[in-house]
Parts: structure tokens; C-alpha cells; sequence
């Protein structure tokens, strides 16, 4: 006999309504492209891993349309090191599908401005928040994949820049950890696969690209 799940409740009326006029527009109007997609699996020529943060529109900022990205978001857009330990990785996978499954040739780490995750890092560090340092604290320990990043910043920068700092440092370090990834360091290397940087200052609109060179950020 199944058992019942009393605390799943029906979707709000309000989503409920926007998937319908989602349907009778969008769907509708591009039905055979919708079809396509579902009868022929999905050919996305990058993977972007951008922050959990709703404010990240990445469909919105590329202007893509469906089928174009494999998106992962997790919490300050950050990747572990390559770590095949058996215990449950949902980045790792992701990134594992992406690169050898569906071939992209593309990875973009996407960091952003005001970054909630890149924040508590900082304030775990600092010693400001610990209830972060907590064993038991989920966001705590996803978030001492950055303390290599809060090293590298904590005596060159003044306490106002900081956050802003750790936040591009989010993006090099995720950048680092994947090339400890054999399937991604040999696609690097036979050039059938780019990494690549990218900074978004969500109030400004404005987008920054690393420079492998410098470590530095400029405009797109």
C-alpha cells in the first residue's frame, strides 16, 4: 500500500497560473521546438554554474532559449575538488555528466554581486558566525570549499572590499577545482573544452570576465 504525504500540498494558484499562461504562449507558439528538444535529448554547447542566489537570471542575462545551457546552481557557484569518495556529490555530477555525457564545450562559473553564501564564508572565517563552523552545518561545510580563497584576500584587502574580493575568488576557485577533474583537465588539454570566468554586479547589470593572465576581472 502506498503511503500517503500529508505535508505536499497543491501548487500555489498564483504559479499555477503562470505555468498556464506559459503554456498557452511560450509552449505553444514554439510546440515544435518543445517536441524536438524531448524526441532528440538535449545538445547544450556550454554548462554554467551559477550561485543558487534568485536573483542570478542566467537564461536571462544570454538570452538563451531551451536546450541552449546545462545549468547548475549550488551555493555561491563554487565546485569541490575532485573527491571519488562514494559519498553524495551533486556538483561533481553534474559537471561529470556535463563533460563526458553530454560533451559541452563550455564550462562558465558564474560569480555575482552581494553573494549571501560568499558572505558567510567571510563570516566563518572571521569568526563572526559560528554557528557556520558547526559540524552539522550543511552550508557551513559546503562553504570551507572557499576558505583557500579567503587566504588569498584576507591581508590585501580592506574590510569594506572584502566581500567583493572573496566573491571573484569564488569563481577562480571553482575554476582551480576543476581542473583536479581527469575528465575535465584531459578535455582542457585536447582542447575540446574552455573554462571560463565570469562576474555579474546584479544592481549594475554589468558582466566581468577573468583574465587567466592576471587574475583580474574586465568588462565583457
Amino acid at each position: 500500500m502506498d503511503i500517503p504525504l500529508p505535508y505536499v500540498k497543491p501548487l500555489p494558484p498564483f504559479l499555477a497560473q503562470r505555468y498556464h499562461g506559459w503554456k498557452a504562449t511560450t509552449y505553444s507558439q514554439n510546440k515544435a521546438w518543445f517536441r524536438k528538444l524531448a524526441t532528440e535529448g538535449q545538445h547544450p554547447r556550454a554548462m554554467i554554474i551559477s550561485c543558487c542566489d534568485s536573483r542570478v537570471h542566467v537564461a536571462s542575462i544570454f538570452g538563451a532559449d531551451a536546450g541552449e545551457f546545462f545549468i547548475h546552481r549550488n551555493v555561491a557557484n563554487l565546485v569541490p575538488a575532485f573527491a571519488p569518495d562514494g559519498d553524495h556529490h551533486g556538483t561533481s555530477a553534474a559537471i561529470e555528466y556535463a563533460v563526458t555525457a553530454l560533451h559541452v564545450s563550455h564550462i562558465i562559473v558564474l560569480g555575482h554581486s552581494q553573494c549571501g553564501g560568499v558572505q558567510g564564508c567571510l563570516d566563518m572565517c572571521t569568526g563572526n558566525a559560528p554557528e557556520l563552523e558547526q559540524s552539522s552545518s550543511f552550508v557551513g561545510r559546503w562553504m570551507d570549499i572557499l576558505r583557500p580563497g579567503y587566504e588569498r584576500v584576507r591581508d590585501k584587502y580592506a574590510p569594506e572590499d572584502m566581500a567583493a574580493a572573496l566573491e571573484k575568488e569564488s569563481v577562480m576557485v571553482a575554476l582551480e577545482n576543476l581542473m583536479t577533474f581527469p575528465f575535465v583537465n584531459e578535455a582542457v588539454e585536447s582542447d575540446m573544452l574552455t573554462l571560463h570566468g565570469l562576474w555579474t554586479d546584479i544592481g549594475e547589470g554589468t558582466l566581468e570576465c577573468l583574465d587567466s593572465k592576471s587574475r583580474e576581472f574586465f568588462p565583457v
